[in-house]
């Protein structure tokens, strides 16, 4: 495998769980047509089948189409779920909102191949928001396309700049891209922020970029604010066995470059 290849399957084997896309919550339509978030409490196998034959009645009806989603969501159908996204999508070509949720979950379910055009549609949108730009960054970086990830990235912020879903997607894309020190500086700058004690990736990323550096010590001091000590100690010893590996410090060192 190419040095860069090698370096970068390496980061991405431990940073898969850390792009934040902002699909934490299932999505439905409020009254006045705008998609919201909602949690949901799983429904049973009747009542999603039932849900599903109101839709396949008029497949075009977003309100029910959503609400479709969100159940068999709540029954672990992903495959389904999507599918369904697809389908709506599809009979309301003019929903920009509509097709940044889809594309969104589609990111969210690692299809980022599928979620690109999806949302590049509807960041092209006037209606989209941090999160379209935030999830297509997200899509850009796991295709290697870091330049274009940052821009989206930077929409996002311009809007919010301390949005922690998006500062935490930038400092990952500088670290899939090998530039570990800027990455380290993104991360610093988001952990900063008093809203970053509720959002413990921040900082257990920042002990990977700090760890990827050679520096354990200072790493699993971040890594304890939020892990058990026996947990840290595992992250540890893991990733002094990952950077032991041949060559491997060479990369990190080189950027990721070659």
């Amino acid at each position: 495998m190419p040095r860069r290849g090698r370096y970068f399957a390496i980061l991405l084997a431990l940073t898969s769980a850390t792009m934040l896309t902002g699909c934490k919550q299932a999505s439905r339509l409020d009254p006045s047509g705008n998609i919201s978030t909602a949690s949901t409490a799983p429904a049973s196998f009747e009542a999603v089948a039932e849900m599903g034959k109101k839709w396949e009645a008029n497949p075009a009806d977003v309100s029910k189409g959503l609400a479709y989603a969100n159940a068999l969501e709540s029954i672990g159908q992903t495959d389904q779920q999507l599918s369904v996204y697809a389908r709506m999508v599809e009979t309301n070509p003019d929903n920009a909102k509509l097709a940044g949720l889809y594309g969104r979950r589609l990111a969210a379910a690692g299809r980022a191949g599928e979620a690109i055009p999806v949302l590049e549609r509807a960041a092209a949108s006037k209606e989209a928001d941090w999160r379209v730009y935030s999830a297509l960054g997200s899509v850009y970086d796991q295709q290697g396309l870091y330049e274009k990830a940052r821009a989206q990235y930077a929409k996002a912020l311009a809007g919010d700049p301390q949005n922690l879903t998006v500062m935490n997607n930038l400092g990952m894309s500088y670290a899939l891209e090998g530039n570990l020190k800027q990455a380290e500086a993104t991360l610093r700058q988001a952990d900063a922020l008093p809203r970053s004690k509720s959002e413990p990736r921040i900082r257990q990323n920042l002990a990977l970029v700090v760890g990827l550096q050679g520096r354990f010590e200072e790493a699993s001091s971040l890594a304890r604010e939020d892990l058990p000590p026996d947990q840290v100690q595992a992250n540890m010893a893991y990733l002094q066995k990952m950077l032991s590996q041949p060559n491997t410090w060479q990369q990190i060192s080189e950027g990721g470059k070659g």
